[in-house]
């Protein structure tokens, strides 16, 4: 019996456009970059095809006399264009913004100013979603801070958020006008509601993002959110559902400056649910009475202590300074692990996303962790005893030295002058310079 020849997977170097999207999605880490062409490793490849799949510009093939066998069958070429067809019913960015009392949550305003960013690349508009009861004034807002167009749905139900009342207006207007992206904020409240919307239509969901770019040949939303404990950054596409949702923590992303100048269109919707038809009813609210909980999510100055405070007590320092410079202390995860301080003050992925004027980290060395939950921060100060800390790549000022000889000249300096303004102005002139 004749053995058949073996398949064989091959590149098309003059296709290759070197988008580095195979990169990512090979399970098997079998390709690689070498001057902007995808080069395929076969000591690694275990012709799983998933390049094949994914690579926009059909670099990719197979080759051997089993190849025909591997073409799609008309079936698929029909299933491939019944989901092209449908994805392509949808269109347009979509920002939740989340109120309470008719105020807005500030996420709602970073997230359109992120949204613009989206809708500008993707060359549709961008709109906001406005649910409550007595919110007409959040729809101007709403087109001081970006969106093209505001939905309204100003009904008594919404006066006190329930996840079914909320989520069910949501579904309604998602199904009726078809966006391809949702965005909302990763905040208690929108944690919640994103899920049961995202159940309910069907669609995949991104929580926690630290990133969201277009991918402009497929015009598929780029999620990124660190994974597998914060050691590495994850790229999520939803190739197959729309809409596209994500969630983002608030200090995020950047909103835009607001502009009584910008307008938008307003279009009001009923919710079509009456009270009775609600099965949750809210006896009571009652507000958080832990006064002490510090606020780091809009915190001018953070001063933060790590573990190279060497114990509970180096707090005390950290307190002393943060109050010198009119700020809240905050701490890494390592200094709540152990013990030190509370984890209403962690910083970072698995604490409070933060984006002050000013970050003081003392003995903080700096995780990715860390670092993707407050590196957006306008000034950055490290204080470090070791020169190769990973803190200092981000920082705009470093100190190398013993964090209890630094401190206490900080708190001197931040007392008899103005040190805060002076940091953040020496700060902004050294990135406008760079």
């Amino acid at each position: 019996m004749t053995k058949k020849p073996k398949l064989t997977l091959k590149l098309d170097a003059s296709k290759c456009i070197g988008c580095e999207i195979c990169i990512g999605e090979c399970p098997f880490d079998a390709l690689r970059m070498e001057g902007g062409v995808a080069v395929i490793d076969y000591e690694k490849c275990k012709l799983c095809r998933k390049c094949i799949k994914v690579c926009p510009a059909g670099a990719f093939y197979l080759e051997g006399e089993e190849a025909a066998a591997e073409a799609e069958t008309p079936a698929e070429v029909d299933k491939q264009a019944d989901l092209q067809a449908r994805l392509s019913q949808y269109r347009g960015v979509w920002v939740f913004v989340e109120q309470t009392e008719g105020r807005a949550h500030p996420v709602s305003w970073e997230l359109l100013g992120r949204g613009r960013a989206l809708a500008d690349t993707l060359g549709c508009p961008l709109s906001a979603l406005v649910l409550g009861y007595n919110i007409e004034h959040l729809a101007a807002e709403a087109g001081y801070y970006g969106a093209d167009t505001v939905y309204v749905v100003d009904d008594p139900v919404l006066s006190v958020y329930r996840t079914q009342p909320y989520a069910d207006g949501c579904v309604k207007l998602i199904r009726k006008y078809k966006p391809e992206i949702m965005l909302v904020g990763a905040t208690t409240l929108g944690r919640d509601l994103a899920g049961a919307i995202a159940t309910d239509l069907r669609t995949g969901l991104t929580a926690d993002c630290t990133g969201l770019d277009i991918d402009e040949l497929t015009r598929e939303l780029r999620q990124t959110r660190p994974a597998f404990g914060g050691n590495i950054m994850a790229t999520i596409l939803t190739r197959e559902h729309r809409p596209q949702m994500a969630t983002v923590r608030p200090r995020v992303m950047e909103a835009l400056p607001r502009d009584e100048s910008r307008t938008a269109e307003v279009i009001h919707e009923a919710l079509g649910i009456g009270e009775d038809a609600v099965k949750v009813k809210v006896v009571q609210f009652r507000p958080d009475a832990d006064l002490d909980k510090p606020n780091l999510t809009y915190a001018d100055v953070i001063v933060t202590g790590g573990r190279g405070l060497g114990g509970a007590s180096g707090f005390e320092l950290i307190k002393e300074l943060a109050d010198a410079l009119g700020g809240v202390v905050g701490a890494s995860r390592a200094a709540v692990d152990a013990g030190w301080i509370s984890h209403d003050h962690q910083v970072g992925q698995t604490g409070t996303t933060v984006r002050p004027r000013l970050y003081v980290a003392c003995g903080v060395s700096g995780a990715i962790q860390h670092r993707v939950g407050m590196q957006t921060s306008d000034t950055i100060v490290a204080i470090n005893i070791d020169p190769d800390a990973p803190i200092f790549q981000i920082a705009d000022y470093g100190i190398v030295g013993d964090l209890y000889q630094v401190i206490p000249e900080f708190i001197r300096l931040a007392r008899e002058r103005n040190l805060k303004e002076l940091l953040l102005g020496q700060g902004q002139a050294s990135r406008a310079a760079s």
